[in-house]
């Protein structure tokens, strides 16, 4: 059976192929198409008529892509930058009028448990209590859990590229007091999550994401061409030298830096001062970078529901249709629904 899923984020579509031998998504083939929407959508505000273009044209081209590898129709779900905007039905109507994709939102704590599946899966069992850390363009999501799916999890709008727009925009490098302001502003967010992590004690903490990753290579990680079964650990200290060397410098020039790509330079400070805030109040000294998140998640699902995996899909987009649901609906709910 050949399966697929695309994921819209705030930089890029992405497209995965695999084969489901064995209970795991063996990856046939991967393709992503650079869209860069965090850039051209300003948080808070409607997405733009170019940019829905561009991303009509990206989904339609993936879509292709998928059938030609024998995986039509793929799930396909857009991240927080999509889901934000006040226009968004009027791009999700867009895009599955124009390329016949059925692209969706997903509330951010189903997001959450998702990337939490694909953790715990690549993980297993061995480590134990699990928590999750994954850094978006506009979301920070965190969950844990010591089963197959988390206790609980939480999305909150501590995105790099959001709070990169909202408080280090205006001074780059930006100033001590603006770093200060961000800093106490991550806290505030997160203290009732971080109080709960805490208590819960995990055994094992994970970190997804690209901004992870970047910044694991940035404090001494092995780089991404020595293949996903390396090991790499990302030390809370590391990463804390590495808020002030993002902070003395301009963005341009960050992405000189050991791992920083060019897109992501200007929102890695924010996303390393997350992460390193984040950590310290959780109590993590360190966190093991998983090459495993929300795609390897939704294609997990697909293998566990089998022939119910369509309309355990339909359930779990539609959670993401009202503009303003009045609650998050867990996954865990939303698939003993699907199944009836």
């Amino acid at each position: 059976m050949r399966i697929s899923v695309m994921d819209v984020g705030s930089k890029t579509v992405r497209l995965v192929v695999a084969d489901a031998v064995g209970g795991a998504p063996l990856p046939v083939h991967t393709a992503k198409w650079r869209l860069r929407l965090s850039e051209q959508v300003t948080p808070g505000k409607d997405i733009p008529e170019e940019a829905v273009e561009q991303l009509v044209e990206a989904v339609s081209e993936a879509g292709r892509t998928a059938a030609r590898w024998g995986a039509p129709g793929p799930p396909a779900f857009a991240t927080a930058v999509v889901r934000g905007a006040p226009n968004r039905l009027h791009v999700l109507r867009a895009v599955r009028a124009r390329t016949g994709v059925a692209l969706c939102t997903l509330p951010g704590e189903v997001e959450a448990e998702l990337t939490f599946l694909g953790a715990r899966r690549w993980m297993g069992w061995r480590s134990g209590p699990l928590a999750l850390l994954d850094i978006g363009g506009g979301s920070f999501e965190v969950a844990f859990g010591r089963g197959r799916l988390p206790d609980f999890a939480a999305s909150l709008p501590l995105g790099a590229g959001r709070l990169t727009h909202e408080f280090l925009a205006q001074e780059d490098p930006p100033s001590p007091e603006r770093l200060k302001a961000l800093r106490r502003h991550v806290r505030h967010q997160l203290r009732d999550v971080a109080a709960r992590v805490r208590w819960e004690g995990p055994r094992t903490a994970v970190a997804t994401s690209r901004t992870f990753q970047q910044l694991a290579r940035l404090c001494g990680a092995a780089p991404g061409r020595h293949g996903p079964f390396v090991e790499r650990e990302l030390q809370r200290a590391a990463l804390r030298r590495a808020v002030g060397e993002l902070a003395a410098l301009p963005a341009a020039e960050r992405a000189a830096l050991p791992g920083i790509s060019a897109p992501r330079a200007a929102q890695s400070l924010a996303g390393a001062l997350v992460g390193h805030t984040a950590m310290k109040l959780m109590g993590l000294k360190a966190v093991t970078v998983c090459p495993w998140a929300i795609r390897e998640g939704v294609l997990l699902r697909q293998i566990e529901e089998g022939e119910a995996g369509a309309s355990w899909w339909e359930r779990v987009s539609r959670l993401g249709e009202d503009p303003a649901p009045p609650e998050p609906v867990p996954l865990r709910l939303a698939a003993a629904t699907a199944r009836g």
